[in-house]
Formats: structure tokens, C-alpha cells, sequence
């Protein structure tokens, strides 16, 4: 996997974290989230993000007492890529900020069955959550609970049946991606809740965090956290350097 960060922002000295660490100083944690861990503690009981990396900045710098960790975005739990912590709760509530006011950049690379109608468009639902089945459809605009949802797209390629695309998320609504590409008839590779028709159980789903941007919260400084999907099918039915120029 072949990850990296624009940033002169430098690196606390402390052990060896067991995450691939993108970033990291005082006041953030840019990692590569691991694909099928869920972000936050959920009914599983399964071990969770958030938990994992409290302990591990707590083993590698000794600290005692307990170690504040602030969720600023989430991924879906068998999603990877990139992602980014306060470690601070100004920092947390500065990148919060830079969420609300759109200076939060957000880039996925993704596969999907099938081509989109154009090579590149956007696509605007107003998506409804079910919260007892945790599944998301797309409804009318006015239904009750429903948030509207925006996403950019581009085909970076097609092969065997599949696109290479890159998603610009410009909202970030729970499952977005994967339902908007899905009610284009573009379900992403491995998705069962979306594209059950033509995905197998236990698939990995193709879907990837490749950008994070932002103004560091204290600095100022424009921070990119960059990472890239493993080299796996469907993934490597494309050349790698073909999803580094598509997120420079």
C-alpha cells in the first residue's frame, strides 16, 4: 500500500504505533484506517477505532490517565484510506468547524460495476437513513428526514466490466456513495447492502479514503493526507500511478 502526506507538520517522537501513521503532531493523528474495523464502539462489541487509537498513543508515549481522541469524520466500517483525529479538544472543534464550512476536502477512489452515464457529472439525492436496518434510499426531495446529498464523480477507467472512479464528496451523509452510485446502476464492487444482485457474501467492498484536506486547526497550514487502495482485484485491473495523478 503506498501512502503519503503533503505536510512539513512534524512527527512527535514516540514508539512504534501498530497504524500507519500519515500525520502526526501535537494537536492531530492522520492515519490509514483498516478496512472492516468500525470507527466508533457499535452493538457488535467488536473492537473499535477510536478505542484502538487512544491505547495506542497511550502505550507510545506512557501517558497516564485517560488519552482524548476527537472523532472528526467517519468511514464506514469495511472502508479504509485515510483519516484524521484531534488529539485536542480545540483541535477537534477548529476541524469540526472546517466540516460545516465546506474547507474539509474529501476524496475517494472507487470501483463499480458497470459505467456511469457520462465521464464525468454530479449527482444530487436527498437520502432517508433507516435506523432500525441501517440502510439508506433515496426518496423525494421534501420527504420528511431526508438530507440532500452531493456528490462529483470521474471515470478514471474502465476493465472487464468495471469503472475506476474518483469521487469528489462535497456532503457527508451516511452511505452516501455507495447508495448514489448504486441508484445510477453503478453498484461498488463488494457492496452487499447496495448491490447484493451482483456482489458475492464476503467481498471486500472497493471503496477507498485517498484524499483528506484541511487547514491544520492551530498552524494554519493547508494539511493533504493521501493514501492509496492495496494493489488487490478489482483494484489492480488499473496501474497504480493511474490513481496517483487522479488525487494530486
Amino acid at each position: 500500500m503506498s501512502t503519503q502526506h503533503r505536510s512539513t507538520g512534524g512527527e512527535p517522537s514516540g514508539g512504534q504505533s501498530r497504524f500507519e501513521i500519515l500525520f502526526e503532531d501535537n494537536h492531530l493523528l492522520g492515519i490509514v484506517k483498516p478496512v472492516n474495523i468500525p470507527v466508533q464502539e457499535d452493538a457488535t462489541g467488536d473492537p473499535d477505532l477510536l478505542s484502538l487509537l487512544k491505547e495506542d498513543v497511550k502505550e507510545r508515549y506512557s501517558k497516564p490517565g485517560n488519552v482524548f481522541m476527537g472523532l472528526v469524520h467517519r468511514l464506514d466500517r469495511p472502508v479504509g484510506g485515510a483519516m484524521i483525529f484531534a488529539k485536542t479538544s480545540k483541535a477537534a472543534s477548529r476541524l469540526s468547524d472546517s466540516v460545516r464550512t465546506h474547507a474539509f476536502r474529501k476524496v475517494y477512489l472507487t470501483v463499480v460495476h458497470g459505467k456511469p452515464p457520462a465521464s464525468q457529472g454530479r449527482l444530487v439525492n436527498t437520502l432517508l437513513k433507516d435506523a432500525k436496518t441501517n440502510t439508506v434510499s433515496i426518496v423525494r426531495k421534501g420527504t420528511p428526514g431526508g438530507k440532500e446529498a452531493i456528490l462529483d464523480y470521474t471515470v478514471l477507467g474502465t476493465a472487464e466490466g468495471y469503472s475506476l472512479l474518483k469521487i469528489d464528496l462535497l456532503t457527508g451523509r451516511s452511505h452516501q456513495i455507495r447508495v448514489q452510485l448504486s441508484g445510477i446502476g453503478c453498484p461498488l464492487s463488494g457492496d452487499q447492502k447496495y448491490g447484493a444482485a451482483v456482489n458475492r457474501p464476503g467481498q471486500q467492498i472497493a471503496l477507498w479514503s485517498a484524499v483528506v484536506g484541511f487547514p491544520h486547526p492551530v498552524t494554519k497550514e493547508d494539511i493533504e493526507l493521501i493514501s492509496l487502495p492495496p494493489q488487490a482485484h478489482p483494484w489492480s485491473l488499473w496501474p497504480q500511478q493511474v490513481q496517483k495523478q487522479a488525487i494530486r
